[in-house]
């Protein structure tokens, strides 16, 4: 994991370069995400933002994800069921563990990816651009609990 203060500079000064307001709404956002290792939704930011400003709306945390994944600042997680989950400290391709239960979403250290990607573009004549890999299970707290 990024140290989220470093990932929360990196954010703020790819915002200021391009001269997007940094409002105390998308500074929360930005802290959410830069020290999430959970991979929130934009729900739970929704949840953790209102605590402090009451007023914000959906649509911010929306607009604000947005903004940071068209700048490459935050990696979305899609699943077939429609739900979408944000790193904001490791915005760049790497392996994830999901438990289908619980949902919840670690990453391993897996060095051999980069390994990986070689081998699927030579085997295959691919110029990969981009890459993902997730692995599903049961975590050990439901394993617990079953």
């Amino acid at each position: 994991m990024a140290a989220p203060q470093d990932r929360l500079d990196q954010m703020l000064a790819k915002l200021k370069t391009r001269n997007f307001r940094i409002t105390p709404q998308r500074l929360a956002i930005l802290k959410i995400l830069a020290s999430s290792e959970g991979h929130p939704s934009v729900e739970r930011i929704y949840k953790q933002v209102k605590e402090t400003f009451a007023t914000t709306s959906l649509a911010t945390i929306y607009k604000t994800v947005i903004l940071l994944k068209h700048l490459n600042e935050v990696l979305e997680l899609g699943f077939p069921d429609g739900s979408n989950r944000y790193d904001g400290n490791k915005p760049y391709p790497h392996p994830h563990v999901v438990c289908v239960r619980c949902k919840r979403i670690l990453d391993p250290d897996l060095g051999s990816l980069s390994q990986l990607a070689s081998e699927a573009a030579q085997k295959t004549g691919f110029k990969i651009v981009d890459h993902r890999l997730d692995f599903f299970g049961i975590c050990p707290e439901c394993q617990r609990k079953e």
